[in-house]
């Protein structure tokens, strides 16, 4: 069974947009490194004063061994979040079926 993983970070989100445009190349290696590590589906989002990420992950010992990586949070601190740490939700994955 997969988990969703919603990652808020509070911070700059003109950087942090700004960043995904100029350094998209960044970004695309640390996706593929997620996916390569479990990650079954990324996006971003922002709101205000907020930047989100949604995973799916194969499973939670996944993602967190892939977040707990000092190369990945310095590449999160170069983004325009807050040092802070971010509030993380994860939730099993559910499917809709047909009856």
């Amino acid at each position: 069974m997969s988990v969703l993983v919603i990652t808020k970070f509070s911070g700059d989100t003109a950087t942090f947009r700004q960043g995904l445009e100029e350094r998209t190349a960044e970004f695309q290696k640390v996706v593929g490194a997620a996916q390569a590590q479990g990650c079954l589906h990324h996006q971003f989002g922002i709101g205000d004063g907020f930047a989100l990420v949604v995973d799916e992950w194969e499973s939670v010992e996944q993602f967190q061994q892939f977040f707990a990586d000092p190369e990945l949070q310095a590449f999160i601190a170069s983004t325009g979040v807050s040092p802070e740490p971010p509030e993380i939700i994860v939730a099993e994955a559910l499917a809709v079926t047909k009856h």
